[in-house]
């Protein structure tokens, strides 16, 4: 970087500027904001869960008639995921983050008012896209704002939010559905998004390489003087920004390029993979556990570690990926997976606190994995495809967290014991450890 103090001209450089510098608080400050969406986007997730029993006690539905409204939302996503967050090289993260989080605290205000279960399908299928618009579009700039040195490690951060919010999303459905109904719930969860959409405008900044594409470059100056308080006020600032400074948007074929398509690909299977083992095992677990015996509490606390167990992993494995490299943390992570599945088939019928160590461990692999994943694709797809990269491996990962519990379901409903099942996830994440070695070793190559 190279700096005039005329006070006419002064050349700044990215990535550079962001790397070279430590963290400010003005960086933590975005890295705040955008956790705070991910753990709405995590409390709205989980929360139809727990209201699902009170809304079939009113409405008289039966457990087949909430299916279509628990997927719902996560067509929606799909959509949010796929459609809407590449939009984002177009009109900017910022505004997709700020339009997300608006439409779904809007539509989750009204399904506090709805009065039948198509209303409801229809809500959450609107929410899904709320929430798929605003994820990748966060990761990204989190991404863009933190040093390659820390990235990682900023990532996994914002994605612990996503699972607090699963975890307070129990304890407010607990405390809110007895005394004022499960509409209540909805209430909360559109009241404070609504709130931090104000925050987000105030005080979310706009990407830098888009302000910097669109020719912004006052605006984007005035950015990084946030950043660094010791830069003088310009009349006249430049800044150079790589390759990204055409201003096209991102379509997928630039994910599938010849140069991207392997990566990419391997990338998804990845995702869905992970995804597939995550979602199998949050709906299924609770009902293995009940058959060989468990208490109902045993059970919710069981559900609770393999949370807190993704949480707890992710402030060892973010700096690893910083420090040590991305893809071997990741792929030990997942090899490490393979022994933690494998211990479940002894732990099943052994004592409670045996059996929540390896469940809370099976969290570690499993649940930190899919955290792991998200980070490792803010490093492995540059900035200037990077929104659009995410959303489609989340997107596309979305498709094995469909399919995951219907496999299992099959599993266990063709004489399969759960020993047998827990045996037989040792290979996906053996799998996804192999893939990330060879990305990481496409990677180190295509570097030199």
């Amino acid at each position: 970087m190279s700096a005039s103090t005329t006070g006419r001209s002064q050349t700044l450089r990215l990535p550079g500027f962001i790397d070279e510098r430590r963290s400010s608080w003005f960086q933590r400050g975005i890295v705040l904001l955008c956790g705070l969406v991910m753990f709405l986007d995590g409390f709205d997730t989980q929360a139809i869960n727990y209201m699902a029993p009170a809304i079939t006690k009113e409405w008289a539905l039966s457990k087949a008639d909430m299916g279509p409204i628990f997927s719902a939302a996560l067509v929606g996503l799909m959509v949010g995921y796929l459609v809407i967050a590449p939009l984002s090289d177009k009109f900017g993260h910022k505004r997709l983050v700020v339009a997300g989080t608006l439409l779904f605290a809007l539509s989750t205000l009204a399904s506090v008012w709805v009065q039948n279960p198509e209303q409801l399908l229809t809500l959450r299928f609107v929410t899904g896209i709320g929430l798929g618009a605003t994820t990748p579009s966060t990761i990204a700039l989190t991404a863009e704002y933190s040093p390659k040195r820390l990235r990682a490690s900023f990532v996994l951060a914002i994605y612990v939010g996503f699972s607090i919010g699963f975890v307070v999303a129990n304890y407010a459905a607990d405390w809110l559905i007895p005394g004022y109904g499960w509409r209540s719930v909805f209430a909360v969860g559109a009241a404070l998004p609504l709130l931090l959409v104000v925050a987000l405008v105030a005080w979310l900044p706009e990407s830098l390489s888009f302000l910097i594409r669109r020719g912004r470059q006052a605006a984007a100056y005035q950015v990084f003087r946030r950043i660094d308080h010791s830069l003088p006020v310009l009349s006249d600032p430049q800044i150079e920004a790589g390759n990204f400074t055409e201003g096209k948007r991102v379509k997928l074929r630039q994910l599938v390029s010849r140069g991207q398509l392997v990566g990419t690909v391997l990338l998804w299977i990845v995702f869905a993979l992970n995804l597939a083992m995550f979602y199998g095992l949050q709906s299924w677990v609770p009902t293995i556990l009940a058959e060989h015996g468990y208490s109902s509490g045993t059970l919710a606390t069981a559900s609770s570690m393999t949370t807190i167990g993704g949480i707890a992993v992710a402030f060892a494995v973010g700096p690893a990926m910083d420090r040590l490299g991305a893809f071997g943390s990741l792929a030990t992570l997942y090899f490490a997976g393979c022994g933690f599945l494998a211990l479940m088939t002894v732990a099943l019928g052994a004592p409670v606190w045996v059996l929540l160590i390896a469940i809370f461990l099976i969290g570690c692999g499993v649940s930190g994995g899919q955290k792991s994943v998200i980070a490792l694709a803010t490093v492995f797809y540059p900035v200037e495809v990077r929104s659009t990269g995410v959303g489609w491996a989340l997107g596309i990962g979305r498709v094995g967290g469909i399919l995951g519990p219907l496999i299992i379901g099959a599993a266990l409903g063709g004489g399969w014991s759960a020993q047998q099942v827990f045996l037989a996830l040792v290979v996906p994440s053996a799998v996804c450890g192999a893939l990330v070695l060879y990305l990481g070793r496409s990677n180190k190559a295509a570097a030199r």
